[in-house]
């Protein structure tokens, strides 16, 4: 049974602070403390979790995670390569490319959160265009964003099959 959620504001891009657990390596924890984090995307795609902890088994030394994406899913900080990736579930070792950096994630959440809504309900011959917009768009903020598989590929796939017409 699929259960309604609430409606969901009009996303705003902030900044939320977060606190780091005692594991996570200092220089990630001063980034993470100077910059803070995204407080948020659109709707579930991604939000802050309350404190940044260390998940081991992913990439050489894990994976500081900072936020919860979409059901089962984590972003975070890979502590060897310091790189933003996605784990889709705890329950699988793939992690995918997100943004080459903290820096480059706040830029882009900011940037497609300003492009939002992306499209007018109705307008099924724009899902493909505003797709192609929102990913020159990301590009050109971090020409590392548009991995295959990746974090922010992803949406782009779901903004073009009209995933966000009913925003």
């Amino acid at each position: 049974m699929i259960r309604d959620l609430p409606p969901l504001p009009r996303p705003r891009y902030a900044v939320a602070p977060i606190g780091c657990s005692p594991r996570v390596p200092a220089e990630i924890a001063v980034d993470l403390g100077q910059a803070g984090v995204p407080a948020g995307l659109i709707g579930y795609e991604y939000r802050p979790l309350a404190e940044a902890a260390v998940l081991d088994g992913f990439g050489e030394c894990g994976v500081v995670v900072f936020g919860s994406c979409s059901v089962f899913g984590l972003i975070g900080v890979d502590a060897a390569s310091r790189l933003i990736v996605h784990i889709p579930s705890t329950e699988a070792p793939d992690v995918n490319h997100v943004n080459r950096d903290l820096g480059a994630f706040h830029r882009c959440v900011a940037a497609v959160i300003a492009r939002f809504p992306f499209y007018d309900e109705g307008e099924a011959e724009k899902f493909d265009e505003a797709a192609d917009d929102l990913r020159e768009l990301l590009v050109a903020l971090d020409d590392t964003a548009l991995a295959h598989n990746g974090f922010w590929e992803t949406l782009c796939d779901d903004v073009a099959m009209g995933d966000y017409a009913n925003w």
